[in-house]
């Protein structure tokens, strides 16, 4: 598949009970990195995340800056549809093979990068193509994201939040919730205490399954 994605299980993971271990049995992750800088403070925070999940555990990792993918054009509506490019072809198949997905994305202003809009908008295509059955296949699984931010007001990045949310909720997936770094110039995320004490247990904290914020209001009859 390329030098653009990489497949392990992690480095030095925490040591866990037997229970632990129980709790991932049939799990995979993909970790979705979508920020201009190499090797920055989102990466940094989500290795430091994924070093915690147990041995064994499947993790996958693309760069989403490694892909040489195009702005995504709807053809939704077309009846000739459109031709998939190899690296795309990778990518949803990367994508629908993971019981988890990881966005880590900084927060450009005030909300996910531009290399990670661009994925998402990729699956309104999938959604759409015959005999794929994205969204059945994608309910049930669990959406997490990590983000790496200047401001040290956390609040700032409830669009974020609410956009991974969102779209957990339309696909009836579970939402982790995102894991919130403090950094901007390289490595300085390794300097935010809190945000490297909440990695060490990201993965192990309940994900609900997302609700829209009216089925919340209403009870979540259709959540049921």
């Amino acid at each position: 598949m390329g030098a653009d994605i990489a497949t392990g299980t992690g480095t030095d993971p925490v040591a866990g009970t037997e229970t632990d271990a129980e709790a991932y049995e049939g799990r995979s992750f993909l970790f979705v990195l979508g920020s201009a800088r190499v090797d920055g403070n989102t990466q940094i925070l989500a290795r430091a995340a994924a070093e915690q999940l147990p041995a064994g555990v499947p993790q996958r990792w693309v760069d989403l800056n490694g892909l040489a993918l195009p702005d995504f054009q709807d053809g939704r509506h077309e009846s000739d549809g459109w031709a998939l490019s190899e690296h795309e072809e990778v990518l949803r198949q990367a994508t629908m093979e993971a019981t988890d997905i990881v966005l880590a994305s900084p927060l450009y202003w005030y909300t996910m990068s531009a290399q990670t809009k661009r994925y998402l908008d990729y699956w309104s295509g999938w959604l759409a193509v015959p005999g794929l059955d994205f969204k059945r296949r994608m309910a049930g699984g669990t959406l997490w994201g990590v983000t790496a931010m200047a401001d040290h007001e956390e609040v700032v990045a409830d669009g974020l939040a609410a956009t991974l949310n969102n779209t957990a909720a339309y696909l009836r997936m579970r939402f982790g919730g995102v894991l919130l770094g403090n950094g901007s110039r390289p490595g300085q995320v390794r300097d935010d205490e809190r945000a490297m004490v909440r990695a060490k247990t990201f993965f192990q904290q309940d994900a609900p399954l997302a609700l829209f914020p009216h089925e919340e209001a209403a009870g979540s009859p259709s959540a049921a």
